[in-house]
């Protein structure tokens, strides 16, 4: 052969974009210095499956999974309150008004105020505590979110009146708040990139591990004391006491470190957290950190966007708006419907077991985000999020349907059946949701942005949470299932906002995100433009071709 018919790929490297806009061929020099000037670099460990990724960094794996174990508590607390307003022994405590039989019930304006004021709580931790986590660190943030959400249990346990309840809502919310906010950041700063996708959205499984265990424990307290609301309640302190044991273990986020000029603390979280890695360069992983960091500083001086509400400008506010879409879906979709009050709304339609029904539906999510976990380093988070959101309006407007057309013998089977299929539709699109709002922000403006675009979901709860009960209470607007067609309608945008611009992010490094968003490629776009990152791999494993 000739020797001009032997040269190595990597003299012909493309540096692929779009279809319609190639870049000249790259060398393999220019290439690796292309991503140094980007800020990115190999870490030796591109190749690896997401099983050989778990195996090798086995204390990293265990961290980021507690981490993910921590916000059962959030589920679990979610999912009681709002099977606890269909108790009869809480109806009888709390309630503030007489219907028609003479029978004490909750109105519907006090269930949703608590609603208000525990969405008003979140929003509030959600958008201040990224400037507590800037100036502390993410573990400290962890020790505050722990510390209200206690507190809001200490007050749920003591309270008798509704009123008193306002004060759990305020400090529960503030604690879920700070929680959601804090939990995808870290995991992405923490976990491995190969296998990242598998550690945040098992976050989202044990959040409905939490939500299942919840209707289960009125369910079966039920059975035997009907008006027993307060041991349901006393369950709470083994989770939040779990949470303060998992949190005393993890380390602080070596992203933070860099962040705030901290090599010292860098290098120990990161000697910490690979603890058991054969080979392992903490030098090298620091330096990858830095060369991240002091590109976006360096990108930020330039542009002129140093401060915090930079995720509202230029390229940093085209993140956070794609962070945002699915998050702001979730209630668009019929959250609070299928959901939030889920055996509320049951109990409305006149299903027999409303406790049961939603029993069986958290069961169908546990398996569901199982196989999501399984799945999200191989599909990619953008194919959950969209088919996810696709799916929840479709139920929606399957039980519209159901309200409109004359009640059979079927009604029943097929409303079940439409909301389990919504609830694996919800717990796919809050996987990607979640995994997104951790990692489409930049490293250097992460804990803003992800405070940001999580609160905006529970922005538009604000209204629509408000509404869900009057909508499905009885004695109030009695919309019953022609409720979905409201959500079918306000739904149906997002499927078309989720497939523009939500991003897919698998296996990008920090690094890679902030090329392709600072190269404006189209978020659609992103799984099929090749990263200098890339590039390099390709040179690399051309070349390593010719040599054999």
């Amino acid at each position: 052969m000739a020797e001009s018919e032997k040269q190595p790929a990597s003299d012909a490297i493309v540096h692929q974009e779009s279809l319609d806009n190639e870049a000249p061929p790259l060398t393999e020099k220019d290439a690796v210095a292309e991503a140094a000037a980007r800020g990115q670099g190999l870490d030796g460990y591109e190749d690896l499956t997401v099983w050989e990724t778990i195996k090798m960094f086995k204390m990293n794996s265990l961290i980021c999974s507690l981490v993910a174990i921590s916000t059962a508590t959030d589920g679990y607390q979610i999912g009681l309150i709002g099977n606890l307003i269909a108790n009869p022994g809480f109806v009888r405590q709390f309630g503030n008004q007489i219907d028609a039989s003479g029978k004490t019930v909750l109105s519907s304006s006090v269930i949703s105020n608590w609603g208000l004021v525990g969405s008003i709580s979140q929003i509030i931790g959600m958008l201040g505590l990224p400037f507590v986590t800037d100036r502390f660190g993410r573990k400290f943030s962890m020790y505050l979110y722990w510390l209200f959400i206690a507190l809001g249990l200490v007050v749920e346990c003591v309270g008798r009146d509704h009123k008193v309840w306002y004060a759990s809502k305020v400090l529960g919310g503030l604690g879920v708040g700070c929680l959601q906010t804090t939990v995808p950041g870290y995991i992405t700063e923490v976990a491995p990139v190969r296998a990242r996708g598998v550690f945040l959205t098992s976050w989202t499984m044990w959040w409905v591990i939490g939500q299942f265990f919840a209707p289960v424990a009125l369910q079966v307290l039920s059975k035997k004391d009907p008006y027993d609301y307060l041991t349901p309640i006393y369950t709470q302190w083994s989770q939040v006491g779990l949470m303060l044991i998992i949190y005393l273990f993890v380390p602080e986020s070596p992203v933070w470190c860099v962040n705030h000029g901290k090599p010292e603390q860098a290098k120990a979280a990161l000697r910490y957290i690979n603890k058991g890695t054969a080979d392992f360069d903490i030098e090298h992983a620091y330096n990858l950190l830095l060369l991240n960091i002091e590109h976006e500083n360096q990108v930020a001086a330039e542009q002129r966007s140093q401060s915090w509400w930079s995720i509202f400008k230029g390229r940093d506010g085209i993140r956070t708006l794609c962070a945002c879409v699915l998050p702001l879906s979730g209630f668009f979709i019929g959250l609070g419907v299928f959901f939030t009050y889920g055996s509320y709304f049951f109990q409305q339609v006149g299903m027999k077991d409303p406790f049961m029904i939603t029993c069986i539906t958290s069961s169908i999510n546990i398996a569901a985000t199982i196989v999501v976990v399984f799945v999200s380093d191989v599909v990619g988070r953008r194919p959950l999020g969209f088919y996810g959101v696709t799916l929840c309006v479709l139920c929606n407007i399957g039980v519209g349907i159901l309200g409109v057309v004359p009640k059979g013998k079927a009604t029943k089977a097929l409303l079940v059946l439409f909301s389990c299929l919504w609830n694996v539709g919800l717990v796919t699109m809050a996987s990607a949701s979640w995994s997104l709002v951790g990692e489409i922000p930049s490293a250097r403006l992460r804990h803003y942005t992800t405070g940001f675009s999580a609160a905006s979901g529970n922005i538009t709860g604000l209204g629509l949470g408000y509404l869900v009960p009057y909508m499905l209470n009885a004695a109030e607007w009695n919309w019953g299932l022609k409720t979905c067609w409201f959500f079918a309608g306000v739904g149906a945008p997002f499927v078309v906002a989720t497939w523009f611009l939500v991003p897919e992010t698998r296996h990008r490094t920090s690094g890679e995100l902030d090329e392709l968003f600072e190269r404006k490629i189209k978020p659609y776009r992103f799984h099929k433009t090749t990263s200098a990152t890339q590039r390099v791999q390709i040179d690399l494993k051309s070349r390593e071709q010719y040599e054999l």
